[in-house]
């Protein structure tokens, strides 16, 4: 503390974003892409007709899973709503193919929402991908990948407070912008993209916290329930023990009465989620789920049915005020709720994030190659830190078109085809990697934002020729989530393009005046 306490918490907020914000911006920007997964999941299932929901999908589901799984102990259901595009179903699959995993299996299928009816869709993991790449990573075990989403995320919060407190005129800064000013530029937009959404980051930051509480601080459930995690969590999500199978064959009562008494105590409410257990026997059960984009809180309210007589056995989500804080923290962060217009904003706060941290990845590599310079030597932290910015920020929006092309080009019988998506995700992202070794500095980024500005601008043109839900064709049939994902494909193309002309023709403050060290100004975006 011996330069003072602001200067102090400036050394803080540029360590801590440092360490992690090649991380961080990989998780921002993934993120911000998770608040369309169902419109990407829709996309990349060409193959699905536009839903249409309402009451009759839950009787279609239903009648559906009496033919496919008969025998089976339980269904999932998840019926669509104006974003999901069809029902998909999962069930335990009473005589796996592994006979190790009896009772353990479980079987899955998309059905059309008119008719009931398997619908031979691709492959893919479409919007959840980069929905469980944000906060799980990828090639790592869920445990090891959270851990370290937490960690970052700890680091991420750090970095806000300490940015705050580090900036004496943060929102006098916000109304500043000097284009063309080199370092200060780029300081420049660091602070209009902290600022301009801060409540946001400091909202999205906290939240993703709260939601891996019971994983990084789990001594006062330990405290509160020993050895009884599941006491744990029927108090908190109302996940009550099955009821025991009792052997006696009776059909399940209609649903739609179900759904009537569901409509009558939610106010209007519609159920999202069908969970059934022991179909077809005497002790089976109908849950109904509340459909998440109805409220804020992702604390579930449900309603449980006896499956033979159709009458109301259990009710949940009158749930206490941690647990509806838990729940409305968790749906602030998914933002599920919000319609369209706010969950443009949510999306364009997400970019300011990723804005956020891209700047000050850049910022901090700028200072060190002038201060360099002045010194005349560039030292191997530099370099490196430059070299992984390329990576990170122009290589990560490349990898998420190359995932595009893969769905689109993948042959549709190859065998594990939804992770062959991924690895071609992965496998362009590793490209960006080994590029700058080769094209080093300013090259290097142009490269790589023009072709990943040529990649998302001639997805449209790919699926115009690889299937039949093209721009032109959803237009016609009136599938506005189609045609809008594929303008915004046109949109990334001409955003990466922009800036790829942008600092191609940019010039730095080194090469603007006599250098003073060699190769001044190479690695300046």
């Amino acid at each position: 503390m011996k330069d003072g306490f602001r200067q102090s918490m400036a050394w803080l907020h540029t360590w801590t974003g440092l360490l992690v914000g090649w991380i961080l911006f990989a998780v921002f920007l993934t993120g911000t892409a998770a608040y369309l997964r169902p419109e990407i999941s829709h996309w990349m299932r060409p193959e699905l007709a536009a839903a249409r929901p309402g009451p009759q999908n839950a009787e279609v589901a239903m009648a559906a899973m009496q033919r496919l799984a008969p025998r089976s102990t339980s269904w999932f259901i998840t019926l669509p709503d104006t974003r999901e595009s069809a029902i998909r179903v999962f069930w335990r699959d009473p005589a796996p193919r592994d006979p190790a995993a009896r009772g353990r299996g479980f079987r899955s299928a998309v059905l059309h929402p008119d008719s009931g009816e398997a619908v031979a869709a691709r492959e893919t993991q479409g919007g959840e991908f980069f929905y469980r790449f944000h906060f799980e990573l990828h090639y790592l075990s869920v445990f090891w990948g959270r851990w370290i989403i937490v960690v970052c995320t700890m680091f991420m919060l750090m970095a806000i407070i300490s940015g705050i407190i580090t900036h004496r005129r943060i929102f006098a800064d916000f109304f500043t912008f000097r284009p063309a000013k080199g370092q200060r530029s780029w300081l420049d937009g660091h602070n209009v993209a902290a600022v301009l959404a801060l409540p946001y980051h400091l909202m999205i930051t906290y939240s993703g916290l709260v939601i891996f509480m019971a994983m990084a601080m789990p001594w006062g459930i330990e405290r509160a329930y020993p050895n009884d995690r599941q006491g744990f969590n029927t108090e908190l999500f109302g996940n009550a023990a099955p009821r025991p199978r009792a052997s006696q064959p009776v059909p399940l009562a209609p649903i739609a009465p179900m759904l009537e008494e569901a409509a009558r105590r939610w106010q209007g409410g519609s159920p999202g989620r069908i969970a059934v257990n022991n179909p077809g026997d005497a002790s089976a059960t109908v849950q109904l789920t509340r459909a998440g984009h109805e409220r804020i809180s992702t604390s579930a309210q449900s309603l449980t049915f006896d499956g033979a007589t159709g009458a109301v056995i259990a009710q949940s989500g009158e749930a206490g005020p941690a647990a509806q804080l838990h729940g409305v923290l968790y749906g602030l962060h998914l933002a599920r709720f919000a319609g369209p217009a706010l969950r443009a904003l949510f999306l364009l706060a997400g970019l300011a994030g990723t804005v956020m941290v891209a700047t000050g990845c850049v910022l901090w590599a700028v200072k060190q190659r002038q201060q360099a310079v002045k010194a005349g030597r560039v030292g191997f932290g530099t370099r490196l830190v430059e070299h992984l910015n390329v990576a990170a920020i122009a290589g990560l929006p490349l990898a998420m078109a190359g995932y595009f092309w893969a769905n689109r080009l993948l042959p549709l019988d190859l065998p594990q085809r939804a992770a062959w998506e991924v690895h071609a995700f992965f496998a362009v992202w590793a490209l960006c990697l080994l590029h700058p070794l080769f094209r080093r500095g300013r090259r290097a980024w142009v490269e790589q934002f023009a072709v990943g500005a040529v990649a998302f601008a001639l997805l449209p043109l790919l699926n115009f020729f690889a299937t039949d839900a093209h721009l032109v064709a959803s237009a016609q049939a009136g599938d506005w989530l189609r045609v809008g994902f594929d303008l915004g494909l046109l949109g990334c193309g001409a955003l990466l393009g922009a800036i790829a002309v942008k600092v191609a023709r940019h010039a730095p403050a080194a090469a603007r005046r006599p250098a003073r060290g060699p190769r001044a100004a190479e690695a300046t975006p």
